[in-house]
């Protein structure tokens, strides 16, 4: 059967903002906020805006958020407060900045709390949105040694004051699949298996080595999104493209052009079905959409489009901690077959951070629900069992968890390895123009893989875009 039209899925859930691929998406350097997607990364977000008081009380408390744990973190904390009532409004992540920007700049006393995803915060610091955490009767430093680190540095602005927290961490990861990785070679040790990812170079002769084996390194070009560089893109107002970047750039042009890949976009019916087993070998053509005759949006339809193409089963996906929540999801008859080792660089990918609105008037009961979220070991200790699998921000949790296996990844701690992976984590690499670049630099690899551009034209058009949309950082090409 052809049909007519190509359509990629997309999830409408965490990964919505900033998710950068080989030439499709937004910039997630070894520790930028991307992903993207994420907003909070580990949970659906909203498809669209809702809100309702969740419960009749004496008190009341008006929640802005971009994830819907949020709710679920509010109906927790009314069962030992009955008399908070509790207003949680879940706003689709393509309009939250403008619903906040247009309230608080409009002088509103509500939202109490307001949220951000690191792409967002220092433009959110910078306007004044977010009340001094810092002061009394908050008193916020006390408290910043029980979160890890780089998420506590991600909720300061420039002058280091505290203005948000986050209940969670999202470190990036290669999830491998142990089977593939003991019949190609030899072992399914995450340590052994991360040197298989340890340089770009080395993904590609990983990715020759299990194609020649009758598999595929991964579904999608665009698996080793978080680990996109290691350094910032801008460097004391000036454009910095090092060697990393350009590394990263022939990377995937390599994994497109040399048929590494099943081709399944990221986020796709096949990209999720590659959790599961085989999936057909998809072709350029389709992933560029030139080629209009699967469409990938139908499971059943999608098969009897692709009856007669040859299968493979996919090795690895590149995504954040809260992948662990995604693959649970999905993988079905390989549950146990799995495990996790470390990119070639320290990435990570969302996370939600809480603050309170620095116009509220409930500031008191609005630092009582943030501390309940952000600071309270008993309800990390929640969280971890009542999302099934989130990684949260507090350090003494992490710590009383790191024993955790998890069986779907064949009895591997975690919590450990994501700790590990978050404290080499150094966001001062992360700047507030990461978006806008990282997306102009991905369509630039997206020009040079499929032949649009040449590589000399597609990086001169990059460089357009930046001076144009940032006049005052300064190129020099």
């Amino acid at each position: 059967m052809k049909l007519k039209k190509l359509i990629s899925i997309m999830l409408a859930g965490t990964m919505v903002i900033g998710l950068t691929a080989c030439g499709g998406g937004a910039d997630s350097s070894s520790s930028s906020s991307t992903s993207s997607s994420s907003s909070s990364g580990t949970t659906e977000n909203a498809s669209a805006e809702s809100g309702d008081t969740q419960a009749a009380g004496d008190q009341k408390l008006v929640v802005w958020t971009l994830a819907k744990d949020l709710e679920t973190f509010a109906e927790k904390y009314m069962e030992s407060n009955p008399d908070v009532a509790i207003e949680t409004v879940v706003i689709e992540p393509a309009n939250y900045v403008t619903k906040v920007q247009t309230a608080l700049n409009g002088g509103q006393k509500e939202p109490d709390i307001i949220v951000g995803e690191p792409q967002m915060l220092e433009d959110f610091y910078d306007a004044g949105y977010f009340e001094d955490l810092n002061q009394a009767p908050y008193n916020a430093q006390d408290y910043a040694d029980q979160i890890v680190d780089y998420v506590w540095k991600v909720g300061q602005d420039s002058e280091g004051i505290q203005r948000a927290i986050s209940y969670q961490i999202t470190p990036a990861g290669i999830y491998y699949r142990r089977d593939i990785a003991q019949e190609v070679f030899g072992t399914d040790d995450p340590d052994e298996i991360g040197k298989l990812f340890a340089d770009y170079a080395t993904i590609l002769t990983t990715a020759q080595t299990l194609k020649d084996a009758g598999y595929r390194i991964f579904a999608s070009d665009a698996e080793i999104n978080y680990f996109s560089g290691d350094s910032a893109w801008v460097i004391d107002g000036t454009l910095n493209v090092d060697q990393g970047r350009y590394d990263y750039m022939d990377l995937c042009v390599s994994l497109y052009q040399n048929d590494l890949t099943a081709y399944a976009n990221q986020w796709s019916t096949p990209w999720y079905q590659a959790m599961a087993g085989e999936v057909p070998i998809l072709s350029a053509d389709i992933q560029n959409y030139a080629d209009d005759s699967v469409n990938v949006w139908d499971p059943d339809q999608f098969a009897e489009a692709t009856a007669d193409m040859d299968k493979t089963s996919v090795f690895a996906f590149g995504l954040p901690s809260w992948g662990v929540l995604t693959m649970r999801d999905n993988v079905q008859e390989t549950s146990g077959k799995w495990g996790v080792c470390s990119g070639p660089s320290y990435g990570f990918g969302g996370g939600t951070f809480i603050g309170i609105s620095s116009q509220s008037e409930r500031k008191d009961l609005a630092w009582d629900f943030l501390k309940f979220c952000t600071l309270n070991e008993d309800t990390a200790n929640w969280w971890i069992e009542k999302s099934e699998g989130d990684t949260v921000s507090l350090v003494p949790v992490l710590n009383a968890h790191a024993e955790d296996a998890n069986e779907v990844y064949g009895g591997q701690q975690l919590y450990k390895f994501w700790l590990e992976q978050a404290e080499g984590i150094d966001y001062s690499k992360v700047t507030r123009y990461d978006k806008a670049i990282g997306d102009a630099w991905a369509s630039a690899i997206t020009a040079i893989k499929t032949g649009e551009k040449s590589k000399e034209d597609a990086i001169n058009e990059f460089y357009d875009v930046v001076e144009s949309t940032y006049p005052e950082i300064t190129v020099n090409r």
